[in-house]
């Protein structure tokens, strides 16, 4: 069984973003991922990311955490936010729901991570942050 794991800690500024996916991206590479794959990777990690950032922190600094795994030919990601948390899970999974209409969010993050990752959960607390956990299976070599 192949196994391995990385943690990165960030600063909830919206320039590390891209950083953080693309450590994502350049872990997930250890299983030979197809292009597309690695697209799906990014994407859904960069709206966790964007997510915990915009609505967890607003605007506040804090820390977003980004933990990996990779057991055989499955990569689990976790995107944590210590932010204001998500009064309920159920409504901001909703396409098109905003909380920051202002900002011309489209409200798809969540509907983006599900439709490009084989698994969702979203895991809040009000007053105490957001865990985001997405599971990708990769096709055999």
């Amino acid at each position: 069984m192949f196994q391995n794991e990385m943690k990165l800690e960030i600063p909830s500024k919206s320039q590390n973003e891209s950083f953080a996916r693309i450590v994502v991206a350049a872990f997930a590479s250890q299983l030979d991922p197809t292009i597309s794959e690695l697209s799906d990777v990014k994407t859904s990690v960069s709206e966790a990311v964007t997510n915990a950032i915009i609505h967890g922190y607003e605007n506040q600094s804090g820390t977003v955490v980004i933990k990996g795994r990779i057991e055989d030919r499955t990569l689990y990601v976790e995107v944590i936010d210590f932010g204001k948390g998500i009064e309920d899970v159920e409504l901001a999974r909703q396409p098109l729901y905003t909380s920051k209409p202002e900002l011309e969010r489209s409200g798809m993050g969540f509907t983006v991570m599900e439709t490009f990752m084989d698994t969702l959960e979203v895991e809040s607390v009000p007053g105490e942050g957001t865990k985001v956990k997405m599971i990708k299976q990769f096709e055999s070599v």
